[in-house]
């Protein structure tokens, strides 16, 4: 009876300790090793169908959390007129269903065993690409979106292995699953809303923003005022630049004043670039369509450096040359930025209360709001409520 009392007691004690353990157990811990772990994940979202119809409710299935990888619930998702160029095959043959959307933002649910850089519960972000062969120069400087070998990897259209559909799926969705190390961190001062379109729009014009170096006081110019021309303004800004707005809209003058630049220039002729001839230290222009850039160019000063980050149908643009060989301006494009350039502008936007101007929109109006970004009547972000879909 001593012995079995005892062992009574050692069962009691043991069991007590092991329930302690489970109480305080990290709940990621938890979830991590769930049987689930090794299951396809379960999703749902807005695919396009063909380069022609509206996109339409889907579900569908994205790998399982692998040890690297972690799950994020979608909260919100911007939408960018590159998924429009995608899905309506602008920039070459498409495999569908697709689901577009590349300005990510949301909430980690589930974590696997390698993962170091985020926990269950924390605020992440995922932009425009979700691998790359992390090998060559270029991914190991920090510039995985000019992988060398295998190219990044973009988050949607782009064929992946571990994918059951065959391709990468993106925002327009409930969850995702990514590997860490192409999640962001998003600061708790901002807000998830407001962080999902620097992930693409905040990243593509504050990279080459600072490629060019400009100076305190420099004249910048930002042709094409939408999702990404009004925070180009507002990065330009901050850092001291006086900015001038080239834009075909009249009626965004007042907003464009708001988001800090010092003169609106609405071009409704080309005779109105020509007093501006010369006079900018650096133009960016955000336009996603070809159209007569050479005399936008001429408005930077000789050897100066103009940039398109807009990317038109094909990729095709309209410069005269003989216009380029007299006003002695540098072109060249820039695509995105790196992971850690990324998180940059992230930690650098939240710290300096710089914020996207959005328009929240429940996921039936997807297709809507595609139609005013074409039409170029959004005001400036559309932001997809993820919890709609």
């Amino acid at each position: 009876m001593k012995n079995n009392k005892a062992s009574r007691r050692k069962f009691i004690r043991h069991t007590a300790l092991a329930g302690v353990g489970v109480a305080l157990a990290k709940p990621l811990q938890l979830f991590s090793k769930s049987s689930d772990m090794n299951k396809n994940t379960k999703s749902k979202g807005y695919a396009g169908r063909n380069i022609t119809d509206k996109l339409s409710f889907w579900n569908f299935e994205r790998r399982p959390v692998g040890d690297n990888d972690i799950l994020i619930e979608i909260k919100y998702s911007g939408i960018c007129h590159s998924d429009i160029h995608t899905i309506r095959g602008h920039w070459g043959t498409q495999v569908y269903p697709q689901v577009p959307g590349h300005e990510i933002a949301g909430i980690v649910t589930s974590v696997g065993k390698n993962v170091t850089k985020f926990k269950v519960g924390d605020k992440a972000g995922v932009g425009c690409m979700v691998n790359s062969c992390m090998q060559c120069e270029s991914c190991k400087s920090g510039e995985e979106h000019h992988c060398e070998t295998t190219g990044m990897i973009g988050t949607y259209g782009v064929p992946e292995k571990s994918s059951p559909t065959g391709i990468t799926q993106g925002g327009y969705s409930n969850n995702i699953v990514v590997t860490e190390h192409f999640a962001i961190k998003i600061p708790d001062s901002m807000s998830l809303q407001h962080a999902a379109p620097l992930l693409c729009a905040g990243i593509t014009t504050y990279s080459p923003l600072m490629k060019a170096k400009f100076k305190k006081g420099d004249k910048i110019g930002v042709v094409g005022i939408g999702g990404l021309g009004h925070l180009a303004i507002k990065l330009a800004v901050s850092k001291g630049a006086e900015v001038y707005a080239f834009t075909t809209s009249e009626n965004k003058r007042e907003d464009i004043l708001a988001f800090g630049a010092k003169e609106v220039i609405v071009v409704d002729t080309i005779e109105k670039l020509k007093p501006w001839a010369g006079k900018m230290d650096y133009m960016i222009s955000t336009v996603p369509y070809a159209y007569e850039m050479s005399n936008y160019i001429t408005c930077v000063k000789p050897y100066g450096y103009f940039t398109q980050v807009g990317q038109p149908i094909n990729g095709e643009l309209m410069i005269n040359n003989f216009q380029m060989i007299f006003n002695r301006v540098n072109f060249n494009g820039s695509l995105i930025g790196g992971i850690p350039e990324t998180q940059e502008v992230m930690d650098y936007c939240a710290e300096n209360k710089i914020y996207p101007q959005i328009e929240i929109i429940k996921a039936e109006e997807i297709n809507d709001a595609w139609d005013k970004v074409i039409n170029k009547s959004a005001r400036y972000r559309f932001v997809i409520d993820a919890t709609t879909i």
